[in-house]
């Protein structure tokens, strides 16, 4: 019923669409034979003849399907096709009324996996660049670059080379070699002291003069420790540019003492201005310090604090003085029991330093304004093996036989504060050696 249904419905569109055509083809033919009677145009004829052939093919096309259409009705009467369209004009294809196993099962195709593709780099329309820069081109800048940079690491190893040299100048290993040496029981002492030449004499510019003032008890080897420096300073940069002064030999008299401060004053700017001459740095060493006038420590906080030029603050100021010694007594003789005998020389020092510092400060502070601007170095006491070491080296310069039983007779001799902790300190240090070995 829905073949033969179909099948009446499209004849039914054939034949309207047929009467339309009809229609309109006598339209034209009537106005071209009313057109006839007035005067004959070629372009009435042409299309007249368009029209005759457009007639002739709509029929033939017309027969066509008629016999499609009876045939497929047939077909379909039969039972000769399963499944075929019954319909045989256009229609528009919709899925309603369709049975999914009507149509054959095809086998599954598996997929292939879709590759991704690299996003292209895109420039925008306006830009310049349109195309990618090539890896292998490099710019010249490039080369410009590497040679700055090799320019600038040259200068800064000739820097160091040539810092290197100051320093070697001066040669501070063999200094502290011959501070160990001579200087007993203040190992700590000698590698504060080289410590604070190698990071001053390390660098050209400086912005303030180096100020050192060590203290310590009397023997414990201020004065001698000096006199090494000296020695050593004289032997790098020349007598003209090291200055011992002895307060009590260049200027006994307390009245002369305003014009010892400006033979000072002008001395020292003498020195400075002739080692800026020969690019070096002086020395020097203001032995006994505590017996210093007032007017003496002005003018030296004058040149210490000034920054007036150079030269003046490029110069090492050395003080000895036994300021303070009261408070390095009593701290090593109450703290002894609290160090460990395992402990090194430069550990008890640092620790002597770390907590006698800010009350010498204070005391040397209340004395003169001079010592703010300096670095503080305390000497400790020393042991009754440290003076051993005294005799044995003073025995041996003035060419006696070093037998040990009377260094330990001579060393007895001396007087030695209570046993504390299991040490044995000195009063008087290794001041009384010398004289001791004279009386041999």
């Amino acid at each position: 019923m829905s073949d033969e249904s179909s099948s009446t419905s499209s004849s039914q569109l054939v034949e309207d669409f047929e009467g339309e055509l009809d229609e309109e083809v006598d339209s034209d033919g009537g106005k071209n034979q009313t057109g006839r009677s007035g005067p004959t145009q070629p372009s009435s004829f042409a299309s007249l003849r368009a029209v005759i052939r457009i007639k002739q093919k709509y029929q033939a096309m017309k027969l066509r399907r008629q016999e499609m259409a009876h045939s497929l009705v047939a077909a379909a009467a039969a039972g000769g096709l399963a499944g075929a369209p019954g319909r045989t004009s256009p229609k528009i294809f919709t899925f309603d009324g369709l049975n999914p196993a009507t149509f054959p099962a095809f086998p599954s195709v598996p997929q292939r996996k879709k590759r991704r593709r690299k996003r292209r780099v895109l420039f925008p329309n306006d830009g310049p660049c349109k195309t990618v820069p090539k890896q292998q081109e490099r710019s010249r800048a490039t080369y410009c670059l590497y040679l700055l940079i090799a320019i600038v690491f040259v200068q800064v190893y000739n820097a160091i080379e040539n810092l290197d040299d100051h320093v070697l100048r001066y040669d501070l290993e063999g200094l502290e070699k011959t501070l160990r040496r001579e200087v007993f029981g203040q190992q700590g002492a000698v590698e504060g002291l080289v410590y604070h030449l190698k990071d001053y004499l390390s660098t050209y510019v400086h912005n303030k003069p180096l100020v050192v003032s060590i203290h310590g008890p009397s023997g414990v080897g201020k004065s001698h420790l000096g006199r090494l420096l000296a020695g050593h300073f004289r032997s790098v940069v020349g007598d003209a540019l090291v200055l011992q002064y002895y307060v009590l030999h260049h200027c006994p008299q307390e009245a002369e003492a305003v014009q010892c401060a400006r033979n000072l004053s002008s001395l020292i700017s003498e020195m400075v201005e002739r080692a800026e001459e020969e690019e070096k740095i002086p020395l020097f060493i203001f032995d006994e310090a505590e017996h210093m006038q007032v007017e003496i420590l002005d003018v030296l906080l004058q040149l210490v604090a000034s920054k007036k030029s150079n030269e003046y603050l490029n110069a090492i100021y050395l003080f000895l003085s036994n300021l303070g010694h009261a408070h390095i007594t009593k701290h090593m003789l109450q703290n002894s029991s609290s160090i460990s005998m395992a402990m090194t020389a430069s550990g008890r020092h640092r620790n002597l330093v770390k907590e006698l510092t800010p009350v010498l400060r204070n005391t040397l502070e209340k004395h003169h304004r001079l010592w703010a601007e300096a670095d503080l170095l305390p000497l400790g006491l020393l042991e009754k093996s440290h003076v051993m070491e005294c005799f044995l080296e003073e025995i041996t310069r003035e060419g006696f036989y070093p037998d040990h039983s009377n260094i330990e007779r001579l060393a007895g001799e001396i007087q030695y504060y209570p046993v504390v902790a299991g040490r044995e300190y000195s009063q008087s240090g290794c001041k009384q050696v010398v004289a001791k070995v004279n009386l041999l």
